[in-house]
């Protein structure tokens, strides 16, 4: 891919993935085709920063970060007596860019 458009789509998605896994997104797309980068574009990114409004207000953002299981779960115990409720408030935005993440390595993986 044309090294404006990785700059351009990096300046756009960066905040959705980890500082240490950028470097990884940026070698990945320079190396895939051009004609692909119209499927990341149109790729479904978590942002964290709605992650975390949704796990401080409602605590069910283990649903949109596809981890239905323990989503239930965590609501079965009452969000663990409150205290699961508040670890994932602190873990909210670090799950979310770790779930980009592998979104975007699979869907690169098959380009």
């Amino acid at each position: 891919m044309e090294k404006n458009h990785v700059n351009m789509w990096l300046a756009m998605n960066a905040e959705n993935f980890a500082a240490e896994d950028l470097m990884i997104v940026k070698e990945r797309l320079e190396n895939i085709p051009e004609d692909k980068l119209i499927l990341l574009q149109g790729a479904n990114f978590q942002k964290p920063s709605t992650i975390l409004l949704i796990a401080i207000f409602l605590g069910w953002e283990r649903f949109w970060l596809d981890d239905v299981t323990l989503g239930i779960v965590k609501i079965i115990t009452c969000y663990g007596c409150m205290i699961w409720w508040l670890v994932d408030i602190f873990s909210a935005r670090k799950r979310a860019q770790k779930y980009n993440f592998q979104k975007f390595i699979q869907m690169v993986s098959f380009m």
